[in-house]
């Protein structure tokens, strides 16, 4: 049995480390704050196609690839862990306020179809038929059943159980590069989110901290109910999204670029807020129970880096907005380069000529 240090322990690192156990290793997941960070803040949307935008395509065939292990994934995982990694199965809807919303949408719309991905496109009162919730400033907008969300809470709660019952060992300590008690290990893999580039030459300058600002709702009694679906909106051409949970909401998200600050600020939350309740106006009688910020890794071309640096080591970061969808296909791909395969040249770190011997 070969070893292999799991360098993270957020919704990437989990996945990968008990796919990686399942197919044989003996895996060590180093994290000094497991199942956190940005994983733990997410909205937890599976949601390729309404964040598809012209220029991405290469990133849209990623996430629905991803998108269609979702449900089989989320099966097995529960079974594994004897516990329900979180997946809902409702689909989305996408809300436009202004007629500048509604063109943005349509262009959308226009540019999924080309790909052969058509969505439905619906009026305000028809989109209210589906989510009674959204208010009269919804002039329009998209429906995308096939775009799920899931519980990231719970996800990572199953990831952690599944994982440990598969045999990975968690240490809830950091590492670094070179350090004495893994200089044994066969292999080891890098998934430290938007730390990673601290943690091998080949990563300097590839990810970096985008800090994402989300809010938690919580529904209260007599309020209107919480939708079905996950609503996504554009105000005023501003994006902002309210995921379902158990007895709330998650609403976000910001993106800012202030190196790892990870601190919500006042305007972030008025921000948020006064969007949300465009949208969904029943929300101003929620009560607001969290508001976090976390680290999106980013990439130079928001395309996840996910391959090999050198003989020894192994990257999976870089995945942006898109860590949840992309975790069933990262961690696949993971396995598969293990046991001697490759990667696709849209993720390989080759495409920056970043890769080592």
């Amino acid at each position: 049995m070969e070893d292999l240090v799991v360098v993270g322990g957020g919704v990437i690192g989990l996945s990968c480390a008990w796919r990686a156990a399942q197919a044989g290793w003996h895996v060590t997941l180093r994290d000094p704050a497991p199942a956190s960070g940005s994983s733990w803040v997410a909205g937890g949307m599976l949601a390729p196609v309404t964040e598809a935008w012209p220029g991405e395509e290469g990133l849209l065939e990623l996430g629905l690839s991803s998108l269609e292990l979702w449900p089989g994934f989320a099966e097995e995982l529960s079974a594994a862990a004897g516990q329900p990694a979180g997946l809902h199965p409702e689909g989305t809807v996408v809300a436009a306020t202004g007629s500048g919303d509604r063109a943005e949408l349509d262009a959308l719309a226009t540019h999924l179809a080309r790909l052969g991905r058509p969505v439905e496109r619906l009026s305000g009162r028809e989109l209210r038929r589906l989510e009674p919730g959204l208010g009269p400033d919804v002039r329009g907008g998209l429906s995308v059943p096939g775009d799920l969300s899931v519980d990231n809470r719970a996800l990572l709660a199953a990831l952690r159980a599944a994982a440990e019952k598969a045999g990975v060992a968690v240490v809830e300590r950091a590492w670094a590069p070179g350090e004495t008690a893994d200089d044994a290990a066969g292999t080891v893999l890098i998934c430290a989110g938007a730390h990673s580039a601290s943690l091998h030459p080949g990563l300097a300058g590839l990810v970096r901290p985008v800090k994402g600002e989300i809010l938690r709702l919580t529904h209260r009694h007599g309020a209107f109910p919480v939708p079905t679906r996950t609503v996504r909106a554009l105000v005023d051409g501003r994006p902002v999204y309210l995921v379902p949970r158990p007895g709330g909401l998650v609403v976000g998200a910001t993106q800012s670029e202030h190196g790892f600050d990870t601190e919500p600020t006042v305007g972030g939350v008025r921000d948020l807020l006064r969007d949300a309740e465009r949208i969904l106006p029943g929300i101003a009688e929620y009560t607001l129970a969290e508001a976090a910020a976390g680290l999106r890794p980013g990439s130079p071309d928001n395309v996840p880096v996910l391959g090999r640096l050198d003989g020894r080591t192994l990257v999976a970061t870089g995945h942006s907005r898109n860590g949840i969808l992309l975790a069933p296909l990262t961690a696949r791909l993971v396995v598969g380069l293990l046991e001697g395969g490759s990667v696709p040249a849209t993720v390989d770190p080759a495409r920056f000529g970043r890769t080592g011997t």
